[in-house]
């Protein structure tokens, strides 16, 4: 509860101060009703009301705050901040939603969806503020106010999301708050874990992987007509990550260590559905001390099956590390051993964590860009060819493709890049930021604590950004191609297309993510003719990332190698 010295009184404080009321007149109550033979039933019935009518008066107090809040621009957080704060009207066109509760319905289903609609019924595209409960949020989905959101140094921390906290990432790079210890795993996260030495010398694990993937896709396709590519990809994206991260090898379809990986799969998709889930106790403070959805619960049975699956493996490669090797192949954990014991700025924990957070966020998001990717491929079968023409000039049809021929593959490289505009697997940019501090934004006065999102899907959908935005045209990113294709950067210095951030907390392992995706993508098209074997379904499921709904089954077929 607030400090009540402060003049400052929540939703709680008025709950409680209710409840104490009535537990104190509650005796009188039954006193009178014992009494009331012997007393004058008038003045009974008077003292009875005068009580009643208190409690009313309380009550409705209570509802007419928060319909004043309500009316506010942005809704219930934004009045209630103006009202405490004696400041003026906030001057970000925003969305009201309902009383008390805010515009909490826009943050469920397709969020980006609905912010977009909002925004664009507003006209509120560059900035519009709204409230999740007691939570002030801002969103842009333009790019000029995402850059000053996520270039700002301001908007450094994350939001406080208890699941996350229980899972562990809050020692973790993407939600530590935003100091000395986030800055220390920064650093080390881009001089070891992703530097480009480290990146080069994971290529051999992708390459295995690749051979693994081809493999399995001739095999099921000997077996069946159809192909489910997601039944592929998502282990393919599983077992290299956790071979870069633990130095754990699997092979797809193989049955060894297969109740370790279904074990691990199983944990994955827990914490998927948690953390993606909008939990109302994170912003209506009068839930905090009950757990309506069960995220609670549900997160403190996870946590020590994650952390006991986590303790064995860091304990068998404790005994196992080549941290003292000079071999360049060395993986995340022993990199991060080998930091250990020479700068002693990391514990146990603090490993164990930041390790889960790379296998919960690598897993997931190259399996998801790479099957939209794929669908894509099925869906305009004119592109196909146009990438496997590519790959016929570049390397032939005499061997595998490599990690050289990467660089080399531009159509390719414009075929991923057009997947992320269309299909962000984080469309919201996954997590939002939090002010540290007052600052100011696209012109608007925005207040410390208050969360910024950036609707990259909305930016990509924004005509008066991209030429033909809804069409799928990869020719865009290609040199000469079209009017983006000179200034267009993925990585975040140009907020057109960020899908992976900007500023201080962009995704530290986008470069190793591109380079896995458009690797794998070069091999799969390489090898295989790819043919819808249903209606492709471009329906969008939003969990922590966003996928396809339905998933993409094909038919393959094997294209053809030259006769010596």
């Amino acid at each position: 509860m607030e400090d009540l010295s402060s003049g400052v009184i929540t939703a709680k404080d008025w709950c409680w101060w209710v409840l104490f009321r009535l537990s104190l007149s509650a005796p009188m109550w039954r006193r009178r009703s014992s009494t009331s033979h012997s007393k004058d039933s008038i003045t009974f019935a008077l003292d009875l009301f005068l009580d009643l009518l208190y409690f009313a008066t309380e009550i409705v107090s209570l509802l007419i705050n928060g319909l004043i809040f309500w009316c506010f621009p942005g809704g219930h957080a934004w009045g209630k901040y103006c009202w405490e704060n004696r400041s003026s009207f906030s001057t970000i066109p925003g969305s009201r939603g309902l009383p008390f509760v805010g515009s909490i319905g826009l943050m469920s289903g397709l969020a980006h969806r609905h912010l977009n609609k909002e925004a664009r019924r507003l006209k509120a595209e560059r900035l519009m503020a709204f409230s999740v409960g007691e939570s002030r949020v801002v969103v842009t989905s333009h790019p000029d106010v995402a850059k000053e959101i996520l270039n700002s140094p301001t908007f450094v921390d994350r939001e406080a999301k208890e699941s996350a906290y229980k899972l562990m990432f809050h020692r973790s790079i993407g939600f530590a708050p935003y100091g000395v210890y986030w800055r220390t795993l920064r650093k080390i996260a881009a001089g070891h874990l992703f530097s480009p030495k480290q990146i080069t010398a994971c290529q051999p694990v992708r390459s295995e992987i690749a051979s693994q993937m081809v493999s399995e896709i001739r095999k099921m396709n000997k077996n069946k007509k159809e192909v489910c590519v997601r039944d592929v990809l998502k282990p393919a994206a599983l077992n290299n990550i956790m071979w870069m991260v633990f130095g754990r090898r699997y092979v797809i379809g193989s049955n060894e260590r297969k109740q370790e990986l279904e074990e691990l799969h199983e944990l994955l998709q827990e914490g998927y559905e948690l953390l993606g889930k909008l939990d109302w106790s994170d912003h209506l403070p009068i839930l905090s001390s009950f757990d309506l959805q069960g995220i609670r619960s549900r997160c403190n049975t996870l946590v020590p099956k994650v952390n006991h699956f986590v303790d064995r493996i860091v304990r068998e490669q404790r005994q196992t590390s080549c941290e003292d090797s000079d071999d360049d192949i060395r993986s995340f954990i022993d990199v991060l051993f080998s930091l250990q014991k020479r700068e002693k700025e990391l514990s146990d924990s603090d490993i164990n964590a930041i390790l889960w957070e790379m296998v919960f966020r690598g897993a997931d998001t190259v399996g998801v860009l790479m099957e939209w990717a794929m669908a894509r491929m099925v869906l305009h079968p004119e592109i196909q060819e146009k990438a496997q023409e590519e790959l016929d000039r570049v390397v032939g049809r005499s061997r595998a493709v490599d990690g050289t021929d990467v660089k080399k593959l531009v159509y390719i490289q414009a075929v991923v890049k057009e997947t992320l505009r269309l299909h962000p697997p984080g469309p919201l940019l996954s997590w939002a930021r939090l002010s540290t501090c007052d600052t100011i934004i696209d012109g608007h006065h925005v207040p410390a604590g208050t969360t910024g999102m950036v609707n990259m899907w909305a930016i990509s959908q924004d005509r008066q950004v991209w030429d033909e935005p809804m069409l799928f045209r990869p020719e865009r990113f290609v040199h000469g191609g079209g009017d983006e294709s000179e200034v267009i950067s993925i990585m975040g210095s140009d907020l057109r297309l960020a899908p992976f951030g900007s500023g201080r907390r962009s995704c530290p392992g986008k470069t190793l993510g591109i380079s896995s995706v458009e690797f794998w993508i070069a091999t799969l098209l390489h090898e295989y003719k790819w043919v819808p074997a249903a209606n492709v379904d471009l329906s969008e499921n939003l969990r922590l990332t966003c996928e396809m709904d339905n998933p993409l089954i094909v038919n393959v077929r094997s294209r053809p190698r030259p006769r010596n």
